[in-house]
């Protein structure tokens, strides 16, 4: 919780791919409160108090992956949302003067997108979406020593990785209103 709150405050996309691992992790868990507890809030807690606030937040996500219907696979519609809401600034900054570094980073990444689809077997969804999943899928794949995936997106990873942190940071100065996307001028 106060991983993913920290998260959420500086870098959006750290947020997103947190999530997503703490979904996948929970689903290891069996969804279990017990195991969830032991595992998971009880070494982050300094006190019964936080142990218990920190395990309430883990079984509200739990019971989110239930009623989504996502106890097998999948990730929650917050999460889902957030991206769109990245698509969304994605697609404003590529016709906005102050997207112009955003623009160039870019790219250097659309002609990897295509081939991208392929490797992650995804036609249906959107770039930022598509980015998000390999720059997961890559960190799996690391995770589990499976090199011949990690092989498969890692080239598309080095191109993804500055664009969607050039994104997220516009993102983050734009919520903050210390960004003003409507100015002329480059983002800086």
């Amino acid at each position: 919780m106060y991983i993913a709150q920290a998260k959420r405050k500086e870098n959006i996309a750290e947020y997103i791919l947190y999530l997503w691992q703490l979904e996948d992790l929970l689903r290891a868990l069996h969804f279990s409160p017990e195991a969830i507890d032991a595992q998971l809030a009880q070494p982050a807690s300094k006190d019964m108090e936080s142990r218990n606030t920190l395990l309430v937040w883990y079984m509200g996500i739990v019971n989110l992956l239930k009623e989504e219907g996502k106890t097998q696979s999948g990730h929650l519609s917050h999460t889902l949302h957030l991206i769109a809401d990245l698509q969304d600034l994605h697609d404003r900054l590529m016709q906005l003067p102050a997207g112009k570094r955003y623009r160039e980073l870019f790219a250097r990444l659309a002609p990897e997108l295509p081939r991208l689809r392929v490797a992650i077997g995804k036609d249906d969804i959107s770039d930022m979406e598509l980015c998000f999943r390999a720059l997961y899928a890559a960190m799996l794949y690391r995770m589990k020593g499976d090199s011949e995936r990690e092989n498969t997106v890692n080239d598309v990873i080095e191109l993804i990785s500055p664009a969607i942190a050039e994104l997220a940071r516009i993102y983050r100065g734009a919520e903050r209103g210390e960004i003003d996307l409507g100015d002329e001028e480059e983002v800086e």
